[in-house]
């Protein structure tokens, strides 16, 4: 390998390093600071004004309980953040193996279709969610 080639490797690895230490300051962030204490983080807007838990609703609850190694209780807080994480990780290692062949390119480019039906599954899950019968899914 030249230079050269060295450093066009180096600044292609730069973006997906930056989403790395990212992830990994909110994840220590949230293994540091307890999101299951009332205000800890805010609230969520959403929910202060209608009642309604939103998609994102005990994320940070999920994604702390995450990193202390309580997959139950994660999937309690909310159900979409595992497989979320785990879609991440696999797209963000994909991503860095695509970069270090040299392909220039976005972790996660979705078409009209995959965002239609990710637009979908959050509105669905959101009605869902704040009805008396699945109230399992509710934030706990």
């Amino acid at each position: 390998m030249t230079v050269t080639q060295s450093g066009i490797r180096t600044r292609s690895m730069r973006a997906p390093l930056a989403v790395a230490a990212a992830g990994a300051g909110a994840a220590a962030l949230l293994y540091l600071r307890d999101p299951h204490r009332a205000g800890a983080y805010g609230f969520c807007p959403f929910h202060v004004v209608t009642g309604w838990w939103c998609p994102g609703c005990g994320g940070l609850r999920a994604v702390n309980d995450l990193v202390h190694g309580d997959l139950v209780a994660s999937v309690s807080s909310n159900v979409l953040i595992l497989p979320l994480v785990v879609v991440l990780a696999v797209a963000w290692v994909r991503w860095v193996r695509r970069r270090w062949g040299g392909v220039e390119d976005r972790m996660i480019v979705l078409g009209r279709p995959a965002t239609a039906a990710i637009l979908v599954l959050l509105a669905v899950f959101t009605v869902v969610r704040n009805t008396p019968w699945a109230a399992v899914l509710a934030p706990t």
